[in-house]
């Protein structure tokens, strides 16, 4: 019998949105519901694992945790990229990385709460009516505002497709953006200069990868170039942009506020000095937490270790070429 651990499920759901049932025979699992940081404490924990089942980079798999794991030999993960993966380290120990499919919508759509929520200051309303006051803010309508979208892959597609049926003007920029590109992509998008983007945009959105070309990408510069009435949107990854540069800028009024999805640490600690911003709206990485999502994502990882136990394992992750 091999043993299976799934590992940062916080909602206690995993074991009830799938059929892992089909394993019972192969496989026992087990399922961690609480967060492990320190890289002895993950070790001793998983240490009798032949399987572990990530969510997504909840915690990381680099060669110091993969070497104290000798049992360790089918490594699973939500989405086909994770960059909190050491692949090549785990292949030369003899481990199979192997992925699943990424939800294209629900990031999108938790983005875009994110951005109505600051236009309409929903959060802060909301709260003004459960303690008895009305009407405390003006909000700001979406029609003939600039979004900025920085980054046009399959996430960031359907966000300014949804940008042009609000009525917005939408501004893309990436490092190989092209006028070309953009109206490759759809009818209406303008691509601009990186600080164009910073400059004239109204709402900025991130949708990029986190890697080594995109780690802080958006510095102090670039976040002084908005303008205070602009509001910055992250549902990709913290470390993407210069995170004291942002909380500085908001605590200061330069800009008018940010809608965060992810963060430098995850989870967040109880006295990061995210949790006091003024004028922002959190949610902790929500973006593909979401049923649907979840389901595809234990389903698959069902049949890729059916695969991985007949020999033929599917959805194989091969090292980054960065």
């Amino acid at each position: 019998m091999l043993h299976a651990a799934i590992l940062d499920d916080y909602q206690n759901v995993a074991l009830s949105l799938a059929e892992w049932s089909r394993l019972k025979e192969q496989v026992a699992f087990t399922a961690f519901n609480d967060h492990l940081s320190d890289v002895d404490a993950v070790a001793a924990r998983l240490k009798d694992f032949e399987i572990v089942i990530m969510n997504r980079e909840r915690t990381p798999f680099f060669a110091d945790l993969l070497k104290k794991l000798p049992k360790l030999k089918l490594l699973l993960t939500s989405g086909m990229v994770n960059r909190s993966i050491d692949v090549a380290a785990a292949n030369a120990q003899g481990v199979t990385v192997c992925g699943s499919r990424s939800s294209s919508s629900s990031t999108p759509e938790l983005c875009w709460g994110l951005i109505i929520s600051l236009a309409r200051q929903i959060p802060a309303e909301d709260r003004n009516v459960r303690e008895g006051r009305w009407q405390q803010s003006i909000g700001i309508g979406l029609q003939g505002r600039t979004l900025g979208v920085i980054g046009l892959g399959h996430l960031g597609i359907p966000v300014a497709k949804v940008g042009l049926a609000f009525g917005m003007k939408v501004a893309v920029w990436s490092p190989n953006m092209t006028q070309a590109r953009a109206d490759e992509v759809m009818p209406g998008l303008t691509a601009v200069s990186k600080e164009q983007m910073m400059a004239g945009s109204d709402f900025i959105t991130i949708h990029m990868p986190l890697g080594p070309r995109s780690q802080g990408l958006i510095g102090a510069a670039d976040i002084a170039r908005m303008k205070p009435t602009a509001y910055l949107i992250n549902t990709s990854r913290g470390p993407i942009v210069d995170q004291e540069a942002l909380y500085a800028a908001v605590r200061a009024g330069r800009i008018a506020g940010v809608g965060l999805d992810v963060y430098d640490i995850e989870p967040l600690p109880k006295d990061h000095p995210v949790r006091s911003l003024p004028n922002s709206v959190l949610t902790p990485h929500l973006g593909f937490v979401e049923v649907d999502a979840y389901k595809r994502h234990f389903a698959e990882a069902v049949e890729n270790i059916e695969s991985w136990l007949k020999g033929s394992p599917t959805r194989v992750i091969s090292p980054s070429k960065d």
